[in-house]
């Protein structure tokens, strides 16, 4: 499998200040690539760049063997895209839509398959200003795909969506990983990212500070798992005493990191045997949005800079 997008070394400069600062990242054809940061990082700039929309200051950047600048014209008939916030002509029917961007890229694109495809064949003869923000998301999606892209580039495309509207946009994507299609993704929502994606890179201040899938990124920077025992403060002694184990007590519960799954029955045996009160306990364990909230945290306050090559 090839990369469907090739970046080294990329940076942008706005009057001398580097919105993205030397980043490098691969994306494999026909993956889930998840693209993530808070306000201000540099993914819409890096996004851009990719799209062929803004020019690089440096670095190599290749998006299906083509220069975005260079090239632009050719890989715009290539690549199909989903701006945050998709607004369209108001008076609009869906249907017309498609017709129109099909007419634009010389495509075949049947209207009825598109509509269908993102569960809007309902609303094909409705104006646009009358959409709800979910259905106005879901045409976005379709016109990104009415040229028939090779690799689709959505931003934040269930933004402000409603449960159902979101796992429908989820099952779009999912579609276009079989059909063998490339996604780059951007999101606020990190379990989506967690769910979606084959690889992840998190960008911050400019640099990615972390990459891979994310059971990788999990691993590589999450907490261990924890067991979580309702219970009195006297718990947490009786653990360090009796299994000498770490134990901390909050908000009226007993948390222990687990070094291994049958460290769970040994803590809970021992709290039984206590004859302590105790109600209800769940496990733990990190996701990608518990390492991504930590990581660009213990950045801001200056702990990760040892790590982020400058």
């Amino acid at each position: 499998m090839g990369s469907a997008i090739e970046v080294h070394g990329l940076v942008k400069r706005y009057d001398g200040l580097a919105a993205v600062a030397g980043i490098d990242f691969e994306v494999p054809a026909g993956t889930v690539f998840a693209f993530l940061g808070p306000n201000g990082a540099g993914k819409t700039t890096t996004v851009e760049i990719l799209e062929g929309l803004r020019r690089r200051t440096e670095g190599s950047v290749v998006v299906l063997g083509l220069d975005p600048w260079a090239d632009g014209a050719t890989l715009h008939r290539r690549i199909g895209v989903i701006p945050q916030d998709f607004h369209f002509f108001e008076k609009i029917t869906p249907k017309e839509a498609i017709e129109y961007y099909r007419s634009l890229f010389g495509s075949d694109a049947d209207p009825g398959r598109l509509l269908a495809q993102v569960e809007l064949l309902d609303k094909s003869g409705a104006r646009f200003d009358t959409l709800s923000g979910g259905q106005k998301q879901k045409l976005g999606l379709a016109l990104a795909l009415a040229n028939d892209p090779e690799v689709c580039f959505l931003d934040e495309p269930t933004t402000g969506l409603d449960p159902h509207a979101r796992r429908a946009i989820w099952s779009v994507i999912r579609s276009l990983r079989q059909d063998g299609r490339t996604v780059f993704l951007t999101t606020h929502y990190l379990e989506e990212a967690q769910l979606l994606a084959d690889r992840v890179a998190i960008i911050h201040r400019g640099r990615i500070i972390a990459s891979g899938t994310p059971d990788q990124i999990i691993r590589a920077h999450g907490r261990p798992a924890r067991l979580r025992v309702a219970g009195p403060p006297g718990l947490a002694d009786l653990l360090a005493k009796e299994l000498g184990v770490r134990a901390r007590f909050e908000d009226g519960r007993i948390e222990v990191d687990l070094a291994d799954k049958r460290d769970a029955l040994r803590i809970l045996g021992a709290i039984e045997r206590s004859g302590l009160p105790w109600d209800s306990f769940t496990t733990h364990e990190d996701t990608l949005e518990d390492v991504f909230v930590r990581m660009v945290g213990r950045m801001d306050d200056g702990a990760l800079k040892s790590e982020v090559p400058s």
